[in-house]
């Protein structure tokens, strides 16, 4: 799922980039973070549960 996230993210950014729209943007790098956050979520759970 973080992957999905920051691929969406990417390409908002990106979005926003090439059609000077700073809101695309910002919600593109949040998407990002999001996708981060999920991952570094999915990492804790996985050394709690012995899944690493």
């Amino acid at each position: 799922m973080s992957n999905a996230d920051d691929l969406k993210g990417r390409a908002k950014e990106a979005a926003g980039d090439l059609t000077d729209d700073d809101d695309l943007k910002r919600e593109g790098k949040a998407d990002q973070v999001t996708g981060k956050v999920k991952e570094g979520i999915d990492k804790v759970k996985d050394k709690l549960t012995g899944n690493d």
